[in-house]
C-alpha cells in the first residue's frame, strides 16, 4: 500500500521564546508555513513576554549535539538554520555535529544579544562563531548592530552596511545578508554581500507596525526552508522577504499588550 510523500525537513538550532514571538516557535510556524516540517534542537529556555526577557537558561552542549545528531540521523533534512547559540561549547557542537553532512545548506542568524538588549554571546563566543562555523554557513544574515559587533566597523548608513558585509563576507568566504530594518526611512534596504566583493541590493516598503518580534527568526527560517524546498540563494532571499512583509502586514493591527508583539503569528 502506497504512502503519501513526506514534506522536506528543516533543522532549526535556536533558544525557545516563552512568549512564542521569536526562536523555536516563530521558526517552526515559519517552516511550516514554506510547506516544511520543522526539526529543532533546544539552545536555551527563556522567560520573556512583548516588553522583554526576564530570565534565561543554556542547554548542555552535550544536550545540543545529542539533540542535532538525532534531528540528522532519523530525517531527511534539507537545510539547518541556527539562532541562538549561547556560548562557544554550543556553536563548536553545532559544528561537529554537521561536519559528517557538508552538503546540507547552514543559514547562521548570529543572534548577539535580545532586541530589548539581553546579551547572549560573550567576544569569545562571537570570535568563535565567525572563525569556526561561519565558514561552514551557506549564508550568514546579521541586522546593522551585529554587522557592527562583528567586523569592528560602524554601519549607520546603507554605503557602511554593504562595506561590513563585504568584509565578512570576504573574512569568511559566505554571502552575507545584511538586514536592514534598523535604517530609517520609508523603505527597508537588505544587502547581500557576496565574497567576491559583489552586492546585491533588496528594497521593499517598510510597514508601520509595532509588531516586530521576531522578524530576523522568520527571515533566516524561511530562507532555509525556501533552501529546503530547493531555491537558489537570490531566489530563497527574495521569496523569504515577501513572506515576512506579508507576515508583517497580517499582524500590523493587533494588540499583544503594550508591547511588540510577534511579526508572524499564524500558520499561512
Amino acid at each position: 500500500m502506497g504512502g503519501v510523500n513526506a514534506p522536506f525537513c528543516v533543522l532549526t538550532i535556536a533558544g525557545s521564546d516563552s512568549g512564542g514571538g521569536a526562536g523555536i516557535q516563530s521558526d517552526q510556524r515559519t517552516i511550516r508555513a514554506v510547506g516544511g516540517h520543522a526539526l529543532i534542537a533546544l539552545t536555551a529556555v527563556t522567560a520573556q513576554d512583548t516588553k522583554g526577557i526576564t530570565a534565561w537558561s543554556p542547554v548542555r552542549d552535550a544536550l545540543i549535539r545529542a539533540q542535532i545528531d538525532s534531528a540528522l540521523a532519523g530525517y531527511p533534512v534539507s537545510a539547518v538554520k541556527t539562532g541562538l547559540l549561547p556560548g562557544p561549547g554550543a556553536i563548536r557542537a553545532v559544528l561537529a555535529a554537521l561536519r559528517r553532512y557538508p552538503s546540507i545548506p547552514l543559514v547562521v542568524d548570529p543572534v548577539l544579544a535580545s532586541s530589548s538588549g539581553t546579551r547572549f554571546l560573550s567576544a569569545e563566543g562571537a570570535r568563535v562563531l565567525r572563525k569556526s562555523l561561519f565558514p561552514r554557513a551557506f549564508l550568514i544574515t546579521p541586522n546593522w548592530p551585529e554587522a557592527a559587533a562583528l567586523t569592528g566597523l560602524p554601519v549607520r548608513t546603507h554605503a557602511q552596511a554593504e562595506k561590513a558585509g563585504v568584509k565578512l563576507a570576504r573574512e569568511c568566504g559566505r554571502p552575507v545578508l545584511v538586514k536592514g530594518g534598523h535604517a530609517p526611512g520609508a523603505a527597508c534596504r537588505d544587502c547581500l554581500a557576496m565574497p567576491s566583493g559583489d552586492a546585491i541590493w533588496y528594497e521593499f516598503p517598510r510597514i508601520e507596525t509595532l509588531n516586530t518580534h521576531g522578524t530576523g527568526c522568520v527571515l533566516s527560517a524561511a530562507i532555509a526552508a525556501w533552501l529546503g524546498r530547493g531555491a537558489n540563494l537570490t531566489e530563497a532571499v527574495r521569496l523569504a522577504q515577501s513572506f515576512l512583509q506579508r507576515a508583517l502586514v497580517r499582524g500590523r493591527g493587533l494588540d499583544w499588550g503594550g508591547g511588540r508583539g510577534p511579526a508572524f503569528y499564524g500558520t499561512r
